[in-house]
């Protein structure tokens, strides 16, 4: 049984309190958590594999979770394009793609949700054995959710049946880490018979159904006027709501919507960056989350938002509530910290299992450098409350993490990957994306 130590961190455990020890221990045996405290609480075993000593200038936090991506190697190509304009050319990246390419997309997107701290991902995208290929080489988390549709003119997109065949093949692959949801694109994009498909395989299987709404205005108006009633009504209608299903976006969403979300236990993942960039609106989280929706946050992915950095997500998310509420109380760093967390962990059904640093949870941590001038200067008080979260939140880069772990094994040490070649990740991804980019030009 391998057992490791970290020591002398300053640990942000996102438990039920938002307890923070400032010199606090932790034990990992067998991949979950034995022991945490206070250093001087907790006799350190002599068996240990390892002991990692944070020197009081580590923090250390749960593995951020990412719950909406769309794996890519198109970074930068579809700019200043509002939703509507933005599709069709994200549609010759489908229209083009292959498992290669997809391949390739998933590790260099895995990459860089490592180097930023996020240990777990809810990816949609095409030919995802290839992404359950590419998540083992890097020993990340990942849950599943193919881009599916089978309206004309979208059915290049995956199918019921390639879903189904992935989620026999690969669910709870890699011990557990890899897991598939039903993917759904959305309600242009998929017809009744495949929600009923998704509704069958997740009373079968127990797996999670996730897809897209209201995410502009035009797109929500048009909904209504095709289907006379709103995105989430339809959702409701074809039994789609529901505490094992994950919306992405929801940006146009009344308040009788927002209310059947919270009823009946469905999850959002927001995505703040990308809702601004590509001019879709905010999201309206404070009623939300008045209401008892858990948010959760995504980044979207590289084409929609440029950067898979959840602590530029954090802030983001923050400051347009702030903004746009004219409310500086509103979105606190405590807030963003459990939607990057253990939300983000109950939107995927593993809040029992990681999300929070606690008794029994997989190790599943981030540890980040605050030894920088971004963090500094750092303050306790009496009480050991201190300025460092919202130090975190508000100034840390994902560039400040420097260790990753998953299930305690260290994927990164002091900013190196320990599994994969991160070199070989981006050059392999150099080539495979001039090749996809020519070939999408055949689509034009």
């Amino acid at each position: 049984m391998k057992k490791t130590i970290i020591t002398n961190a300053i640990v942000f455990t996102v438990d039920p309190n938002n307890t923070v020890i400032r010199n606090g221990t932790l034990i990992i045996e067998d991949g979950k958590i034995s022991a945490i405290g206070r250093k001087e609480a907790i006799a350190l075993p002599a068996d240990a594999d390892e002991i990692i000593d944070g020197h009081g200038t580590m923090a250390v936090l749960p593995g951020l979770i990412d719950t909406h991506n769309h794996s890519s190697l198109m970074r930068g190509v579809a700019e200043d394009m509002r939703l509507v304009e933005w599709l069709p050319i994200y549609d010759l990246e489908h229209k083009a793609c292959n498992p290669d390419d997809a391949y390739h997309a998933a590790r260099l997107t895995y990459l860089e949700c490592l180097k930023n701290g996020t240990t777990t991902i809810m990816d949609m995208y095409r030919f995802m054995d290839r992404s359950a290929e590419a998540a083992g080489e890097l020993g990340l988390r990942v849950h599943l959710a193919p881009y599916a549709a089978d309206i004309e003119p979208y059915t290049f997109f995956e199918s019921t049946q390639s879903n189904m065949q992935l989620l026999n093949r690969y669910h709870m692959s890699q011990d557990g880490r890899v897991r598939v949801w039903m993917g759904l694109e959305n309600l242009y994009y998929c017809s009744k018979a495949m929600y009923d498909a998704a509704l069958i395989a997740q009373r079968e299987y127990g797996v999670g159904i996730h897809t897209h709404g209201c995410e502009q205005r035009e797109e929500e108006e048009s909904i209504i006027q095709m289907f006379g009633m709103s995105t989430i009504d339809m959702l409701e209608q074809r039994g789609i709501l529901g505490e094992k299903t994950l919306l992405a976006h929801c940006v146009w969403v009344n308040d009788d919507d927002i209310k059947k979300m919270a009823a009946t236990g469905t999850n959002l993942a927001h995505c703040a960056t990308s809702a601004a960039k590509l001019g879709c609106g905010i999201a309206p989280i404070p009623k939300m989350l008045a209401e008892g929706v858990n948010v959760s946050i995504g980044s979207d992915g590289m084409i929609d938002n440029n950067s898979l950095d959840l602590f530029q997500e954090m802030k983001f998310g923050s400051l347009i509530q702030k903004a746009s509420h004219c409310d500086a109380s509103l979105m606190s760093a405590p807030q963003m910290l459990r939607m990057a967390t253990i939300n983000g962990a109950k939107s995927l059904g593993m809040d029992r299992e990681i999300g929070s640093l606690e008794l029994g949870k997989s190790a599943d941590l981030i540890m980040v450098d605050t030894f920088v001038p971004n963090l500094h200067p750092i303050f306790w008080d009496e009480t050991e409350q201190t300025n460092l979260l919202w130090n975190l939140i508000f100034a840390a880069k994902g560039e400040n993490v420097d260790t990753v772990m998953v299930e305690g094994n260290i994927l990164m040490r002091h900013r190196k990957l320990t599994q994969a070649s991160e070199s070989d990740i981006i050059l392999g991804a150099q080539d495979q994306g001039d090749d996809w980019m020519k070939r999408r030009e055949a689509y034009k």
